[in-house]
C-alpha cells in the first residue's frame, strides 16, 4: 500500500514559476543554496553519468554576462529591443544557476536521454527552490542557445548546450495562476 503524501501533492499541484522580473536580492547564500542544488541531483540520470553540470552565477557575474548578450546581440544584427529584454535578464537577476547539459560518451544511453536529464535537473531545481521559499524562473533565451556567447561566457565544451537558467531571488509579487492544460484533451488511455 503505497503511503501518501499530501502536503508534496498540495505543493506539485500548486506550483508555479515567479517571473525572473519580479525577483530580487536576497537570494540564497552558499549555505541555502547547497540543499537545493543536492535536492536537484537526485534526478533520473539513467547509467549513473551524471550528463550535467551546474554553473552559479552571482550578481557581479550576470552583470558581465548582461555585457556580453548586449555585445553579441549587436554583432548577430538583433534588433534593440530583442537585446535589450535578453540583457535584464541578467542585469536584474540576483542569482542564476545555469544547468549545463553535458553528454557522455555512452554505448548504452542515448544522448537524448541524457538531454533529458539535464532538463529533469533544472525542474528539480526549480521545485527546490520553491519549496525552500525563494522565488524562481527557469529561462534560456536566445543567447543560452548562441555558440559565441556559450563559450565565451560560460566556457561551454563544444558538445555542452545550456538546458536552462535558474533565476532564484525574493520574490516580489505572485502572479496570477495561468490556465492549465485541459488533462483529457492530451491524455490517452491504453488498456489492450
Amino acid at each position: 500500500m503505497p503511503a501518501p503524501r499530501p502536503e508534496v501533492m498540495d505543493f506539485l499541484l500548486t506550483r508555479r514559476s515567479r517571473p525572473a522580473k519580479t525577483l530580487c536580492a536576497p537570494a540564497p547564500d552558499r549555505g541555502q543554496l547547497g540543499p537545493i542544488l543536492t535536492a536537484a541531483l537526485r534526478s533520473p540520470d539513467h547509467g549513473k553519468l551524471e550528463p550535467w553540470r551546474l554553473i552559479v552565477l552571482e550578481a557581479p557575474a550576470l552583470r558581465r554576462l548582461a555585457g556580453l548578450v548586449r555585445a553579441r546581440g549587436t554583432e548577430l544584427g538583433h534588433a534593440a529591443e530583442a537585446i535589450d529584454k535578453a540583457a535584464a535578464a541578467y542585469e536584474t537577476s540576483p542569482l542564476a544557476v545555469a544547468v549545463i547539459s553535458s553528454p557522455k560518451p555512452s554505448d548504452k544511453i542515448p544522448e537524448i536521454e541524457q538531454v533529458y536529464s539535464a532538463g529533469a535537473v533544472c525542474l528539480a531545481l526549480l521545485n527546490a527552490a520553491h519549496a525552500s521559499g525563494w522565488g524562481a524562473n527557469w529561462l534560456s533565451g536566445w543567447p543560452a542557445h548562441d555558440r559565441g556567447f556559450v563559450e565565451a561566457g560560460l566556457g561551454l565544451a563544444p558538445q555542452e548546450r545550456v538546458a536552462g537558467l535558474i533565476h532564484i531571488g525574493t520574490e516580489t509579487a505572485a502572479p496570477p495562476d495561468r490556465p492549465r492544460p485541459d488533462l483529457d484533451a492530451i491524455t490517452r488511455w491504453v488498456s489492450e
